[in-house]
């Protein structure tokens, strides 16, 4: 893909959560079902976990509720989402269990400076992060990254959004000479999809999100090429319970 387009897909994307992430993040009160079946089959004992992607800090509040303890650290771009992610978690006190957001954006490499190395993590979360990233060759550098912050036996676990189960969701697509985008400039899966939910008083102009649907062949690939193996995969969330594939990857 070339420069300009990523740079114009990041920027679509870019400017969705600077105009809608209060909007977004009223939809995002509860953790997704499969996030929740995530949490129940990771190790219990003390541990240190990234979310890249953390949103407004709804999974750090059920980390913590779960009785977790050792370290959560949640990354995400958007300022408006991590302030309301710290402020409901300075109303809040786990046990052993220490919670920090950081403001990084996962299309600049240097993201992966602001993650203590030692100890490394022992597991990297990413739900419904890695289809905004744009670029084939971008979503295998970052998933690089990941596995070269985790150790031997690293977890990583992964969603990524299935939206051509969701005839609602399908029908949202929207041409992409809307953002002055030739079909021939971007990637085989790649969406431009809009958004209609807002907030009382704000402009009811529909937002604009990017969106790379994968296939699963797609995300062997990646896999692979990444340094880890698939361990385990299951879908779940929105209506029919197929709006989400999720994905346990371990380092080899």
């Amino acid at each position: 893909m070339h420069p300009d387009v990523t740079a114009k897909l990041l920027e679509i994307n870019r400017a969705f959560y600077r105009d809608y992430a209060s909007a977004f993040a009223a939809t995002r009160k509860r953790i997704q079902p499969g996030v929740r079946r995530v949490l129940e089959q990771l190790p219990a004992q003390k541990s240190r976990f990234v979310d890249l992607g953390c949103g407004s800090g709804a999974l750090a509040q059920v980390w913590g509720q779960s009785g977790r303890r050792g370290l959560y650290l949640g990354l995400d771009f958007s300022p408006t989402l991590l302030e309301e992610a710290r402020q409901t978690a300075a109303t809040k006190s786990y046990p052993g269990l220490e919670i920090q957001f950081l403001q990084a954006d996962l299309s600049h490499p240097n993201w992966i400076d602001l993650i203590p190395k030692e100890p490394p993590p022992d597991g990297v979360l990413v739900f419904a992060v890695l289809h905004h990233i744009p670029d084939a060759a971008s979503r295998l550098r970052l998933l690089k990254q990941i596995r070269n912050l985790l150790g031997i036996d690293g977890i990583f676990v992964l969603s990524v959004w299935q939206f051509q189960h969701s005839l609602k969701w399908m029908a949202r697509r929207l041409p992409w000479e809307r953002v002055g985008i030739r079909d021939d400039e971007v990637e085989e899966g790649d969406f431009l999809l809009d958004w209609r939910h807002t907030l009382p008083g704000q402009d009811q102009k529909p937002g604009l999100r990017y969106v790379h649907l994968f296939t699963r062949e797609e995300l062997s690939r990646l896999a692979a090429n990444a340094g880890f193996s698939i361990q385990d995969e299951f879908e779940s969330d929105g209506q029919g319970g197929r709006l989400g594939l999720y994905q346990t990857w371990r380092t080899v």
